[in-house]
């Protein structure tokens, strides 16, 4: 379990039970409890006010109103604003864009530096295009909400990538790939891949997708990507 998730379950126990051990915790969130006491002090430094019972039968409460005060958005949540917005305005179908804009940079304002270099090497991965014209978009579904914060942690720390796809005749197949970039081609989106068991790239429909799990024990190296002439970076593409 990651330290994003590890954290978020430790908050989402403490509101459910209004307090726990730390034994309890390190149980719940499979750590140590040395691990459980760090995540605790990196809580209350995002502002978290998390009390500590002292005595037999103590243990640790959350104060609920701290949870309103400390958003944790997490790089996939704000990396999925931005591009839904850019999106939106790329497609003149967004009203009250500038609100949004300045929203937009609020959000990453309070992001720490750490965390904004990330979101940025994620939207650099991330180009945009055109649809050929007559695609057919019949069998487009419902993107899987647990692609992004899979596609974070493969692209940020360069790790490959397993996962389920279903092509066109409904046959599904585990795919294990190296993720290089991500294609918009609206309303369509692709994960760019190099596919070692084919020794070539791979343009994966993102809807066609499912189980994705993150090779921790399996680096890989940047690629260059040959796109299309008419692909462009996101940065440059989205109207500011």
């Amino acid at each position: 379990m990651n330290v994003r998730l590890r954290q978020d379950t430790i908050l989402r126990t403490l509101l459910r039970n209004g307090s726990a051990t730390i034994d309890a915790l390190a149980q719940e969130v499979g750590a140590s409890r040395r691990t459980v006491l760090r995540d605790i002090s990196a809580l209350r430094d995002e502002g978290y006010t998390i009390y500590s019972e002292v005595g037999r039968g103590g243990g640790l409460q959350l104060d609920p109103q701290s949870v309103q005060k400390a958003s944790r958005l997490s790089v996939a949540e704000v990396f999925s604003l931005i591009v839904t917005v850019g999106a939106a305005k790329a497609a003149g179908a967004i009203p009250f864009s500038g609100l949004a804009d300045a929203g937009l940079a609020k959000i990453e304002k309070s992001l720490p530096a750490d965390r904004v270099k990330d979101l940025r090497r994620m939207l650099d991965c991330l180009h945009v295009g055109n649809l050929a014209p007559g695609f057919d978009l019949s069998d487009m579904r419902e993107m899987d909400d647990a692609l992004l914060p899979a596609f974070e942690l493969a692209f940020l720390e360069w790790r490959m990538l397993r996962f389920a796809y279903r092509d066109k005749n409904e046959r599904e197949t585990l795919r294990e790939v190296e993720p290089q970039a991500i294609l918009i081609l609206p309303p369509l989106w692709y994960l760019v891949s190099w596919d070692p068991m084919r020794n070539d790239f791979r343009y994966f429909r993102m809807d066609r997708l499912s189980a994705p799990e993150v090779l921790a024990d399996k680096p890989f190296r940047k690629r260059y990507v040959p796109f299309k002439e008419d692909v462009t970076p996101y940065s440059s593409a989205i109207p500011k």
